[in-house]
């Protein structure tokens, strides 16, 4: 352990492998090494210090006579060495980094006392932590106009999000959906018979939750789609949703996993004032709740054994919580590699709870932070506070269900910024991919959901066009994995400005090889500008310094000094700088000639 101020201390150990460590904390006296802080000082101070070096031979050679083997006989001889010899031979003698080796390692630890509790880490894999997704809807995937879309088709798609760099797909539900209640375009209560549905209604005649939806193709259609993003480099992310449409097959097996009304009907799912018809939330507490549960995780370990790894939850906090910790767990014991992601937008002490009962990932409020203040207040509690050893967030840009009235207002430039502030904030992010590439700024009115939502229809994406967006989420993205500051959240920093509309902050990797230093305007209308802070003395430069920032989006360098400097940010060319540090400055003494 190693002090810290206020008498705190830290510690730390190296995980070498996924799933549980436990750990408890043990404290003693180290009488050896206070012994020797006070030798020292009087050292320092120019006193005699015979007697301290007698008291010193005596404590090592009392735990050299208890120590085995080869160790006590070195100690025993050590000790000896102490009381014989001039002042500063003894005085050396007792700084030999051996001797503190091993009086470390054979400290009787008098007095120890225990911690009454054993503490868990969970260690994921870098996944959890480190990534890009992009959402996607493979029934909207067709090259040509009114044909539903395959599996085959989303596969000619994989080159394209790998060249943007995204590494994990995420699907949708791709299962079988419901006829009953369908509901149409734009949530409307009539469907036509040609109208696809939600595929969050789950379940037909096809099959349920284990089963692929037939226009997508067949399950040997999914694994060769698996198996091709695998060449991409990229990874799948499934869409875990424990609901059921009214016909899905449990409600015909099993109707007594779902609430039933007093006349009895099934109780369909509500979120007053919306209605989901097309909707049967299973009962998770219902008498044959056992046997329910026992049902769901063989649902998740069927797509485990197909490859996934990957589960984004739908809505999890709107069932009970012991059931999660339980399937989690359930899950891990046998594929630490797989991870959840809970997509749960609800209050913060819930959110924080399904983290701490094993959401690896959590959807977050970020959606909804757009100024500068917003932002710095929400990101330093996400990761400076005691929610950072838990709670690891995942920030999508948009979603289906919300397209942000900044994104509806705010232009291209709106897009470009909330894409690098996601990007660099968070070490995980996400977008919403087709509507949030081509700009797609409508909304159903009055709602933040977008007009002509893909949940309930199939929609044409132009993918062929040349497209200058994607190109900047791609440099983002090559930004991302070329800078390992950017791929962690526990060194975000958050820096001053002159101007309330410029968010300053940095990331830094742990022996600051790597720093990059992020401007962005929350102004996406306006152009924006004012003296930024750079903090010197944490980077290691003095304010005589003169060093250079290369900005990463555009390859211009800037040659800064002292610990504020001018920045000017236009939405219409540049709304951010992504800089990063070069300490390097060439002087005369650099040229080849120069004697």
């Amino acid at each position: 352990m190693a002090p810290r101020p206020n008498d705190r201390w830290a510690a730390s150990f190296q995980v070498e492998r996924l799933g549980f460590y436990e750990f408890t904390v043990t404290a003693w006296i180290d009488r050896f090494t206070t012994w020797h802080r006070g030798l020292m000082k009087k050292v320092e101070a120019g006193q005699s210090v015979g007697s301290e070096l007698l008291e010193g031979a005596a404590l090592v050679h009392r735990v050299g006579q208890q120590a085995p083997g080869q160790d006590g006989d070195w100690l025993v001889r050590h000790a000896a060495e102490l009381k014989e010899g001039s002042e500063p031979e003894r005085v050396t003698a007792a700084g030999d980094p051996v001797l503190t080796m091993l009086m470390a390692r054979h400290d009787p630890r008098i007095g120890r006392r225990e911690y009454d509790q054993v503490l868990l880490i969970w260690v994921d894999r870098l996944r959890a932590e480190f990534g890009g997704w992009y959402e996607v809807f493979p029934r909207s995937c067709s090259p040509e106009p009114n044909r539903h879309g395959t599996f085959r088709d989303l596969e000619q798609r994989l080159p394209d999000i790998a060249r943007m760099g995204f590494d994990v797909v995420y699907l949708p539900p791709i299962h079988p959906i419901g006829r009953t209640h369908r509901k149409g375009p734009n949530n409307t209560l009539t469907a036509n018979e040609s109208d696809p549905g939600s595929p969050w209604a789950i379940g037909g005649a096809e099959g349920g939750h284990q089963a692929i939806h037939p226009e997508l193709g067949t399950l040997e259609d999914f694994d060769r789609l698996f198996t091709a993003a695998v060449g991409q480099g990229i990874e799948f992310a499934l869409d875990l949703a424990f609901q059921c449409s009214p016909d899905h097959p449990y409600v015909r097996d099993h109707p007594e996993w779902f609430r039933h009304r007093p006349d009895g009907s099934i109780q369909y799912a509500e979120n007053p004032p919306k209605k989901y018809q097309d909707i049967y939330p299973l009962d998770f507490e219902c008498a044959d709740w056992k046997a329910l549960w026992s049902e769901l995780l063989q649902v998740v370990q069927f797509w485990i054994d197909r490859g996934i790894r990957i589960f984004r939850v739908d809505n999890p906090h709107t069932k009970p919580l012991p059931f999660w910790e339980w399937l989690i767990a359930a899950v891990r014991q046998r594929n630490p590699d797989v991870f959840f992601l809970a997509e749960a937008f609800t209050r913060p002490k819930l959110m924080k709870q399904l983290a701490k009962l094993g959401f690896s990932q959590s959807y977050t409020y970020f959606t909804w932070r757009n100024s500068a203040w917003e932002l710095r207040e929400y990101f330093t509690e996400l990761t400076q506070t005691e929610a950072a050893e838990y709670l690891r967030p995942n920030l999508f840009a948009n979603t289906p269900d919300i397209l942000p009235e900044y994104l509806q207002h705010g232009g291209p430039a709106a897009f470009q910024i909330r894409l690098i502030l996601a990007a660099t904030l968070g070490a995980t992010y996400g977008i919403y991919g087709p509507p949030f590439e081509t700009f797609q700024a409508v909304p159903r009115q009055g709602s933040e959901e977008y007009v002509d939502n893909e949940k309930y229809e199939i929609r044409q994406w132009d993918w062929k066009s040349p497209n200058v967006f994607r190109e900047l989420i791609a440099l983002v993205n090559r930004i991302r994995r070329e800078n390992s500051a950017l791929q962690r959240n526990d060194r975000l920093r958050f820096h001053g400005s002159e101007n309330d509309h410029l968010l300053v902050y940095s990331k830094t990797s742990q022996d600051l090889s790597n720093i990059v230093f992020v401007v962005v305007s929350d102004d996406p209308h306006r152009p924006q500008a004012g003296r930024i802070q750079v903090p010197l003395t944490e980077w290691g430069l003095s304010p005589e310094d003169t060093f250079q920032m290369e900005d990463l989006l555009t390859g211009a360098h800037f040659l800064w000094r002292g610990e504020w400097n001018d920045v000017i940010l236009d939405p219409y060319s540049t709304a951010a700088h992504i800089l990063r540090l070069r300490r390097k400055m060439r002087t005369e003494h650099d040229f080849d000639y120069f004697a």
